[in-house]
């Protein structure tokens, strides 16, 4: 048996700098992954088989369509697995779960069959996120994911997660941003270790999909105006497409004050506290 963590995925900046004449979107992104995630064990058996459990299990498809499988059919060799994922995230909530999934599948898969990561190229087949999800670096992610640039160890922050269990379409929110041409992270980043000129720099930037997500679910606003009229929050701001939100705390005390509160006014949002991921990837 092999196992692996599927983190969360944040997406701390998301520019949306152009897009391609076959669709694609081309980003402009610095993602790190939180503590918090679903789970992915893997034993031998004679065919592929995938069930699922957890919270979140009732919205999981478990047939060909879902990414675990496809991820498994990325192999060179094919050979039988039973796949257990045990779904702790929301599903389509802009916090990476499918494609963390599908990461962690290929990271145990690779063990568990002594075979090779497959390439960039065929990971990006499965979608622009799995390649980012491979790695809980803090990582700047440009073109249509295809273009990776490791930093290092992400800077160590309380981050609460908040979900207003809605779902977002992908594909509706590109579809939404009135420009698809924006400016990318111009300034340098400074280091993650001088944490006031790291969150300064962080303010500065954006998630272009925050306006038209908010548009299509105004219910992402309230939870950003949440999220930022809190004491000891540093940041606040939607990840991915939506609809998950999150905050960077300045302590823990902070944090689990802020989580508490929100779980008894909003007791219909799914909500999590943890922190920035280093290394629960194995």
């Amino acid at each position: 048996m092999a196992k692996a963590f599927a983190a969360a995925k944040l997406n701390l900046i998301l520019h949306v700098t152009g897009q391609r004449s076959d669709g694609y979107h081309l980003l402009d992104s610095y993602v790190v992954m939180a503590d918090i995630g679903d789970r992915i064990s893997v034993s031998p058996a004679d065919e592929l088989s995938l069930d699922c459990t957890g919270p979140f299990a009732p919205d999981i498809p478990i047939g060909r369509e879902n990414l675990v499988i496809r991820a498994a059919h990325l192999f060179d060799v094919y050979k039988g697995a039973h796949i257990h994922l045990e779904k702790n995230l929301p599903a389509s909530s802009g916090i990476g779960g499918g494609s963390s999934d599908a990461a962690a599948t290929i990271r145990a898969l690779s063990q568990l069959w002594s075979q090779p990561v497959p390439s960039l190229a065929k990971l990006l087949q499965l979608g622009a996120d799995i390649p980012v999800c491979m790695s809980p670096q803090l990582t700047r992610m440009r073109g249509i994911g295809d273009q990776l640039e490791m930093l290092g160890p992400p800077p160590q922050f309380p981050i609460i997660l908040v979900n207003p269990r809605q779902g977002v379409s992908t594909p509706a929110v590109f579809n939404a941003l009135a420009s698809k041409e924006n400016p990318p992270v111009l300034e340098a980043m400074p280091d993650p270790r001088n944490r006031e000129a790291w969150l300064l720099w962080l303010s500065k930037q954006r998630n272009d999909l925050e306006v038209p997500a908010q548009n299509l679910v105004p219910v992402i606003g309230d939870v950003l105006a949440a999220l930022r009229a809190a004491p000891g929050v540093a940041l606040a701001r939607m990840s991915g497409s939506g609809a998950t939100c999150f905050a960077l705390m300045q302590n823990d005390a902070a944090r689990d004050a802020l989580a508490a509160k929100l779980a008894q006014t909003h007791p219909d949002w799914w909500i999590a506290s943890t922190q920035i991921c280093l290394d629960r990837f194995k």
